[in-house]
C-alpha cells in the first residue's frame, strides 16, 4: 500500500467514524420516540410526553451533528476517491441521491414538526410527524446499507465498454443477499445504541434522585427495548450476515476468526492475539468444533485456514479486523448480561433500587457506541484489498492528482474542526441532560 492510498483512507475513516457517532444513535431514537408517543397516546401518560420532548431535543442536536459531519463524505468521493466514483457512479451516485432526495428531505422536513409540532398540531398528527422522521431515517440508513452492500456483494450490473459499472436493475440492490441481513443488522444496533443510551440516562437520574418517575420510565423502555434489539442483533440478523461471510468472502471470515491453518473440527477462538510473524493465535480460548459446525453444520468439516489462500486475497490488516470482530462480539456479550439481569429485576419490581446495576447500566452506556464502530471496521476492514469486492481494488480507487500532503493537510483541518465541534456538542448536552425532562403538569 503506497503512502497516497494509505493518507485517502486514514483520512476517510477518519471522517466517517466520527460521523457515524451520531446517526447511529438517531436512527434508533427516532424509533423509541414514536413508541413513547404511542405510549403518551394510548394512556394519556403526561410522563411519556415530557419524555418526547426530551429526547426530541436529543435527536434534534444529535441529527445536526450528523448533517454537518456528513456533508464532507459526500464531497470526498469526488476529491479522494475519484476514480472509483467514476467507475461506479451509476451505483453509488443513484442511492446516495435518493437518500439526499427523498429520506433525509423526509426527516429533516418533519424535525420541525417532532420538536415544535406539540403547540399546534393535535396529539395524533404529531404522533404522525414523528413516525414520519422515523421513516426517514429508516430510509436513509436503507440507502446507505444498500450502496455498502453492493460494495461488498455487486449484483445487477455488467461492465461498459471503458471498464466502468453499468446498472442493470435498481431493484437488484435492495434484492441483494447481503443488504437483507446488513440493513437488519444495522439497523438492531443502531436501537441497541439508543435504547442503552436512555436506560444509561434514566440510571443516572435515579442515582442522583433527580427527575424519579421520568428516570424509571426511560430505564423501562431502554432496557425492554434494548434486550428484545440485541437478541435479535445476535440472531437472526448477526448470524445470517456472518453466513453472508462464510459464503461470499471466506479468507475476510477466517481472519476475522483468526483461523490460520486448515483443520477438521476446528474450534471457535473466544481469546487470542494474532501473531502475523509465525501465522498463528497466541495465549488461545477457544470452544472446540463450533467453527466446524457454524461452517459446515458438521462437528468433524474440515474449515480452510488463512494460510490456504493466497496472499494477494488477505485482507490487509488481519489483526485490526480480528479485533474489531471480537469486540464487537465481546460487547454484545456484555450487553445481553446487562439488560437480561435488568430486564428481570424489572420483571421482579426490585430494578430501580438495585444501584449496582444502575450503575451497570449508565457506564454501559457509550459502549454501544464502540460496538457499532467495531462492526463497521470489521466489515470494512474485511473487504479489503477491494473498494468493491471482487470487481475494484481500492488501489485503484482513490485519486493520484491528490498529494499526500493535501490530503494529511486537511485531515488535520478536519480533526481540528471536529474537536471544536466535540466540545461543543458536549457542552449543549450536558446542558440539555442538566435540564432534564420539562415539567409541565404536577404528576401529584
Amino acid at each position: 500500500m503506497d503512502s497516497i492510498e494509505t493518507a485517502h483512507r486514514l483520512q476517510f475513516a477518519f471522517t466517517i467514524t466520527y460521523h457515524y457517532i451520531f446517526p447511529q444513535l438517531t436512527m434508533g431514537l427516532a424509533l423509541l420516540i414514536v413508541v413513547l408517543k404511542t405510549i403518551a397516546l394510548r394512556t394519556g401518560s403526561v410522563l411519556a410526553h415530557e419524555g418526547v420532548r426530551f429526547w426530541a431535543k436529543i435527536f434534534g442536536l444529535n441529527f445536526v451533528m450528523g448533517v454537518v459531519t456528513g456533508i464532507p463524505l459526500e464531497f470526498q468521493f469526488g476529491t479522494n476517491w475519484s476514480r472509483f466514483s467514476e467507475g461506479t457512479g451509476s451505483v453509488v451516485g443513484q442511492t446516495l441521491a435518493m437518500e439526499g432526495m427523498f429520506a433525509f428531505f423526509l426527516e429533516s422536513a418533519f424535525l420541525y414538526a417532532l420538536l415544535t409540532g406539540e403547540k399546534w398540531l393535535s396529539p395524533r398528527m404529531h404522533w404522525v410527524a414523528c413516525a414520519l422522521v422515523c421513516l426517514g431515517s429508516w430510509l436513509s440508513g436503507m440507502f446507505i446499507v444498500a450502496t455498502n452492500a453492493w460494495m461488498q456483494h455487486p449484483v445487477g450490473y455488467h461492465l461498459g465498454p471503458d471498464g466502468e459499472v453499468v446498472l442493470d436493475s435498481f431493484w437488484a440492490l435492495f434484492q441483494n443477499p447481503w443488504f437483507r441481513w446488513q440493513y437488519m443488522h444495522t439497523m438492531l444496533g443502531s436501537l441497541v445504541t439508543a435504547s442503552m443510551v436512555m436506560a444509561a440516562t434514566g440510571a443516572l437520574y435515579l442515582l442522583v434522585r433527580r427527575h424519579l418517575d421520568h428516570a424509571k420510565l426511560f430505564v423501562r423502555t431502554g432496557v425492554v427495548a434494548g434486550l428484545v434489539a440485541v437478541g435479535l442483533v445476535a440472531f437472526p440478523s448477526g448470524h445470517m450476515q456472518v453466513e453472508n461471510v462464510i459464503e461470499h468472502q471466506p479468507v475476510a471470515f477466517v481472519a476475522m476468526e483468526g483461523h490460520f491453518e486448515t483443520e477438521r473440527g476446528a474450534g471457535m477462538n473466544l481469546i487470542g492475539q494474532p501473531d502475523m510473524q509465525r501465522l498463528r493465535l497466541d495465549n488461545v480460548i477457544a470452544v472446540p468444533q463450533v467453527l466446524s459446525v457454524l461452517t459446515h453444520r458438521d462437528r468433524t468439516a474440515e474449515v480452510r485456514g488463512l494460510t490456504s489462500y493466497p496472499r494477494e486475497q488477505w485482507p490487509s490488516n488481519i489483526p485490526l479486523l480480528y479485533y474489531s470482530y471480537h469486540i464487537m462480539v465481546g460487547l454484545g456479550t456484555i450487553f445481553m448480561a446487562i439488560l437480561g439481569l435488568c430486564a428481570l429485576m424489572l420483571w421482579r419490581k426490585k430494578l430501580y433500587q438495585q444501584r449496582p446495576l444502575l450503575w451497570a447500566l449508565m457506564l454501559s452506556g457509550p459502549l454501544p457506541f464502540i460496538a457499532n464502530t467495531a462492526g463497521w471496521l470489521t466489515a470494512e476492514t474485511g473487504r479489503q484489498p477491494w473498494v468493491v469486492y471482487g470487481l475494484m481494488r481500492t488501489a485503484e480507487g482513490y485519486s493520484p492528482a491528490v498529494s499526500t500532503g493535501n490530503v494529511l493537510f486537511s485531515l488535520l483541518g478536519f480533526m481540528g474542526l471536529y474537536a471544536l465541534l466535540s466540545i461543543l456538542y458536549i457542552l449543549l448536552m450536558a446542558k440539555v441532560l442538566i435540564a432534564g425532562p420539562e415539567v409541565k403538569v404536577d404528576h401529584g
